[in-house]
């Protein structure tokens, strides 16, 4: 394949990462109502390390273990703040 034939693949692929993270931040708007409803913290560092491992067990490669936990970080801090909303 070209390099142009590879982007479009990767803008394919970014089109269904979106999608998928939207639905995520759908799942954790509805867990933040709950989490307020029933006076429960948002940060969870317990449940964090769960969906860390979870990533990892799930990493087919070739992300190493750290690159998918530092992206999931990040999509965790964002998920947080929309909870916080």
């Amino acid at each position: 394949m070209e390099i142009s034939d590879w982007r479009k693949k990767i803008d394919e692929l970014d089109e269904q990462i979106v999608r998928l993270l939207n639905q995520r931040a759908e799942a954790a708007h509805a867990i933040g109502k709950l989490k307020h409803q029933s006076s429960a913290p948002v940060y969870e560092p317990n449940r964090e390390k769960e969906v860390f491992e979870h990533v990892r067990r799930s990493n087919p490669g070739p992300l190493s273990e750290t690159e998918v936990v530092d992206i999931y970080e990040r999509v965790i801090d964002v998920m947080r703040a929309l909870q916080k909303k």
